[in-house]
């Protein structure tokens, strides 16, 4: 069976398809297993200027975590984590993109909980498909390692045998599916 090639990155604005596309969270439990969540709710785009030089943009609603578990989705978004009744957005807008061998490093401001840090993420760009109907789509993987007190969230929960409930590195991975606009 023959394979499709994958295109280029073409100039112009890309929208995040959010029902395409995933932003998604690992974090330390009770020191030995993993929690993971993601959020539901979220939007950006990526442009391609004429010359090259690219840029994203991209928002997320916090409250829109989702761990598959109500009451401790509620203990998220209180004040003692994200605080989404005062912020209920996370933002990261790019400042660098540059190469790493066959990927990327997208290096930006991202703002959770009213504090902006420099993040830096591993990009993988997996190219353009004509689309199902729609027009161009371009795909992307990318992934970094956040400590989530660097944003605020301090709240400790010592274990008496050592260690937390909650681990301080929090890893996100985005699955991103972008719409070429007209």
């Amino acid at each position: 069976m023959p394979t499709a090639k994958a295109s280029p990155l073409t100039a112009g604005t890309w929208t995040i398809d959010p029902v395409h596309s995933s932003i998604e969270f690992a974090v330390r439990h009770l020191v030995v297993s993993t929690l993971r969540g993601r959020f539901e709710t979220f939007s950006g785009a990526i442009t391609l200027a004429e010359d090259g030089t690219p840029s994203v943009t991209a928002e997320i609603a916090v409250a829109s975590v989702y761990t598959g578990n109500e009451q401790r989705d509620a203990h998220i978004r209180s004040a003692e984590f994200f605080d989404t009744e005062h912020f209920p957005t996370a933002t990261f807008t790019s400042t660098a993109v540059k190469g790493d061998g066959a990927n990327y490093l997208l290096t930006g401001d991202f703002t959770l909980k009213g504090i902006t840090r420099p993040v830096t993420l591993s990009l993988i760009f997996n190219g353009v498909n004509p689309g199902a109907g729609q027009g161009e789509v371009a795909g992307f993987e990318s992934s970094a390692v956040l400590n989530r007190k660097d944003f605020g969230i301090v709240t400790d929960m010592p274990l008496p045998t050592g260690g937390a409930v909650v681990g301080e590195e929090v890893t996100l991975s985005l699955a991103i599916e972008a719409l070429k606009q007209a």
